[in-house]
């Protein structure tokens, strides 16, 4: 499957049959991760992968949209660690971050794992339960592993706006 198709074919998938993921291609998730760009280079990312009983239970207590998932990887950053734009007014955190959870979705789908992007649940919540030290930030849940059968995408899934809607040329 080429990067279009991929990008085309891939979807959140909202029930998992529970399989777990292979540790070779849970292996290949992780690394596109760590490759992913950061600002500056400084790869302020913290991935907490959720696999035993006890760790899927911390996430159920943070989320109700675990769906099944038979892994859950976690993407945090050290906000002490970060690229502070000119005029201070934000930094890169939450940006680097999120390039590495799409790193890791996108290689997900590459390697034939379904995943959904979850952010319904309070970070500051989840790093207390997780407990994450007190520089770590939690930017997303990434559910990792096997749709069930009959999952699909949702209905509203191909639904976009045409580019003449999003994109201005300047």
């Amino acid at each position: 499957m080429n990067f279009s198709e991929l990008i085309q074919n891939r979807y959140s998938c909202k029930k998992f049959d529970g399989r777990p993921v292979e540790a070779d291609k849970l292996a290949a998730i992780l690394e596109a991760g760590r490759i992913a760009p950061t600002a500056k280079n400084l790869q302020e990312q913290r991935i907490y992968v959720m696999q035993s009983a006890d760790a899927l239970a911390k996430v159920d207590a943070i989320t109700r949209c675990r769906y099944g998932a038979s892994t859950v990887i976690v993407v945090a950053f050290d906000a002490k660690n970060v690229f502070t734009y000119p005029g201070e007014a934000r930094d890169s955190g939450v940006e680097d971050a999120a390039i590495v959870a799409t790193h890791m979705l996108l290689a997900a789908a590459a390697e034939g794992v379904d995943s959904c992007w979850i952010n319904l649940f309070d970070p500051a919540k989840a790093a207390e339960i997780l407990e994450l030290p007190d520089n770590e930030e939690v930017l997303m849940i990434l559910d990792l592993g096997y749709a069930a059968e009959g999952t699909g995408p949702l209905k509203t899934h191909t639904d976009r706006k045409p580019l003449s809607d999003t994109v201005t040329y300047l």
